[in-house]
């Protein structure tokens, strides 16, 4: 089931909120909480209810294997962290690498191995790393709520529960505990609501208006077919958008609808092309994901303990990872690679620059605008990996953009691939806004929609009827434009 569908919206979401809420008005606390299980559960479901059997399956050895390593931290547990740890890497492995690796050994050795076509369980990958930080907190005694439900939820919980944010069990399991959690209040659902709908409007407005002009593009560089200067460059750019409002645009809804139910979330998107660095883009883009990185793998494969060469070989590693860990291709492996030997020149450039005595430069605005502009080309080039169907295409769509096919004013959008003035307006309308307005969780500060404290900009959003008025016109505007209901592109991961 999707946020930006009708069911959703006006069947799931309204008959889960009443039922949660007369609950609470009872004073049910577990029973509310089993309902939201249930809801969760049945949202799941929806895409695929066999797939439902492996969920409760997973719930039930994480919860019996986290209990155990809690009892057991330190050296008494090692190996059987180990073990829980591989065996839900394991599974993630199955269902996302191995067609993958297989296609890739028959190609080195001329075999013929093959499993069939295997589906992807929704949110098998936000899930899998949820769980293991649970198994790893667990075994370093920092888990302190043991509740069968709490933990279903915590697992389950349908905000967060198909692309995230990846949630730690000390972030959420305090919230599920409070007896207050049910009972319900305006301001929950008020900001919920709000955000939910600027969510639902970045998403089915502007990132699917801005999918129009990328798909055909990086479907025609597939085919084979050379690209002018400008349909690269408008490709590209408006995929970039177009995966910043459909992510962000996630983001807030999730961030929303748990609101709703009195629940917040970690902040997972935070305006990452205003970064002026790779280091401090990935302070903002998939901010979860890279707390996990940091955490779980780059900290374990030794951080910065052991000398630069082999910090940056620990940043290297856990960005390939980390892209192997978006998608099972090449393409998200040299993705990963490459914003690996980012933050290695970023690191490395810092260290010069207090080596020579010029660190204070970054304080000046034309250093931070000339590294801003250059951090959000780091960007657009590795995003064209993201997107590409092949490693060759990328290439090619790249070539294209240096120029090295010629750059021909007069023939640009000749072929009529693309509408040259439409999508230019959406790209530059949707650059003003990634760029230079306060991004939702600004707007919302005063209401602390997230875990995280973020400051307020000059745009704040209070209840009243202005805002009443402003968020009614959006959530119509949302609504006639989900006659073209498409996934999110976190959709299935």
């Amino acid at each position: 089931m999707l946020f930006n569908s009708f069911g959703f919206i006006f069947v799931f979401l309204p008959i889960t909120l009443a039922v949660y809420f007369l609950l609470g008005r009872w004073q049910r606390h577990q029973v509310a909480i089993a309902w939201l299980v249930a809801a969760s559960l049945f949202f799941y479901g929806w895409w695929n209810p066999a797939y439902l059997g492996l969920l409760i399956g997973s719930i039930l050895f994480n919860y019996a294997f986290g209990a155990v390593l809690a009892r057991r931290p330190g050296r008494d547990g090692r190996w059987l962290l180990v073990f829980g740890v591989g065996a839900n890497l394991a599974l993630l492995g199955y269902f996302k690498y191995s067609n993958f690796f297989l296609e890739n050994i028959n190609l080195l050795t001329g075999a013929d191995f093959g499993i069939g076509q295997v589906i992807l369980p929704l949110g098998i990958s936000f899930i899998t790393f949820q769980k293991i930080a649970y198994l790893v907190d667990a075994w370093q005694g920092k888990t302190r709520e043991y509740n069968f439900l709490h933990f279903c939820l915590f697992v389950t919980f349908f905000p967060q529960l198909i692309a995230g944010p990846i949630v730690h069990h000390r972030d959420v399991m305090p919230q599920f505990a409070r007896r207050s959690l049910h009972v319900f209040h305006h301001e929950n659902l008020s900001v919920g609501v709000s955000i939910f709908v600027l969510g639902l409007f970045k998403k089915v407005v502007i990132a699917d208006s801005l999918a129009q002009f990328a798909a055909p593009v990086f479907a025609a560089t597939g085919d084979g077919m050379t690209l002018t200067f400008f349909e690269a460059w408008v490709g590209a750019l408006a995929y970039t958008f177009q995966l910043y409002f459909d992510f962000s645009g996630y983001s807030d809804m999730a961030i929303g609808l748990a609101r709703m139910f009195g629940v917040k979330l970690p902040l997972n998107f935070h305006s990452p092309y205003k970064a002026t660095s790779i280091i401090d883009f990935w302070r903002r883009w998939h901010m979860t994901l890279s707390r996990f990185l940091r955490d779980y793998l780059y900290i374990p494969l030794g951080g910065s303990r052991k000398g630069p060469s082999r910090r940056y070989l620990n940043l290297f590693l856990t960005m390939l990872l980390g892209g192997l860990w978006h998608g099972a291709g090449w393409t998200f492996v040299i993705w990963g690679g490459l914003h690996g030997f980012y933050l290695f020149i970023n690191h490395a450039w810092r260290g010069l620059l207090k080596s020579l005595g010029l660190d204070g430069l970054s304080g000046h605005r034309a250093y931070l605008v000339l590294s801003w502009l250059l951090t959000f080309l780091a960007v657009v080039v590795g995003w064209v990996y993201f997107r590409a169907t092949n490693a060759g295409a990328a290439v090619a769509m790249l070539q294209s953009m240096a120029g090295l096919n010629g750059v021909d004013v007069a023939h640009a959008f000749g072929n009529e691939l693309l509408s040259r003035d439409t999508a230019l307006k959406w790209i530059f309308g949707a650059a003003v806004i990634a760029w230079f307005l306060p991004n939702t969780q600004q707007i919302f500060a005063r209401h602390a929609p997230a875990l995280d404290s973020i400051s307020g900009g000059h745009m704040q959003w209070q209840p009243g009827f202005r805002w009443a008025m402003t968020t009614n016109v959006l959530a119509l505007i949302a609504l006639y434009h989900m006659n073209r209901v498409s996934e999110f592109l976190y959709f299935q991961f």
